[in-house]
């Protein structure tokens, strides 16, 4: 299946936008359980108490480091790295997803109960954790909560958590510098004007001087 064209339609239309706001935060972590990573100052200016904030959110740690680990592999697995682009982990979005349960702390039990819900399913039919898995079994767990519609129903639990991780790791990446330049958005850049085409002022009797079309007809 083509994930990354549905996960694409997901980040530029469907996602919730006040996880989209909170993407556009740094998360930059202290030190703690989870591996850690170098994260570009946020430099913009801010209000004191949402600096407190930040500082309070960035000083604690959720995930354990098997926690992150998981969620590496399975970020990985909705959003791998190809021709185009990199992959989730790539984009760090483990990153993203651990600031982003902290600052909005409902996601917490959901996800938590999430990845205890993979690995209880892995040891289960292959008596292993689901890092330790091979791909094609990670795959096999994976594909039965992928699929709202055709999920069995005891796979509740873990279809609400893929979508959640799914919505959050389309966030991450297409909230990252890598994520927009997969999506191929510019940003907004100045027009470049050639003045009045020739056959305009032709139209109405005008012409450029040498002098204007020199120095002022054009720019780009």
């Amino acid at each position: 299946m083509d994930r990354r064209q549905t996960l694409k339609a997901l980040a530029v239309s469907t996602l919730s936008a006040g996880v989209i706001l909170e993407a556009c935060k740094s998360n930059d972590k202290k030190s703690g359980g989870a591996p850690k990573t170098e994260q570009p100052v946020f430099t913009l200016d801010r209000q004191p108490e949402e600096i407190e904030h930040y500082n309070n959110i960035t000083a604690k740690t959720f995930f354990s480091a098997h926690e992150m680990a998981t969620i590496t592999v399975l970020a990985d697995i909705i959003i791998p790295r190809d021709e185009v682009s990199g992959s989730a982990s790539d984009a760090k979005v483990p990153d993203f997803i651990e600031f982003i349960v902290k600052d909005m702390p409902e996601h917490q039990i959901p996800m938590r109960g999430g990845l205890r819900w993979l690995d209880v399913q892995c040891l289960k039919r292959f008596d292993k954790s689901f890092t330790d898995c091979s791909e094609q079994q990670r795959l096999k767990v994976v594909d039965d909560i992928a699929y709202p519609a055709k999920a069995k129903r005891e796979f509740a639990q873990g279809v609400a958590f893929f979508n959640l991780m799914r919505n959050l790791t389309a966030t991450g990446f297409y909230t990252s510098e890598i994520g927009v330049k997969d999506i191929g958005y510019a940003g907004n850049k100045p027009n470049a004007w050639n003045g009045v085409p020739d056959d305009v002022l032709k139209q109405y009797g005008y012409a450029y001087t040498e002098k204007e079309q020199q120095e002022c007809a054009k720019y780009g």
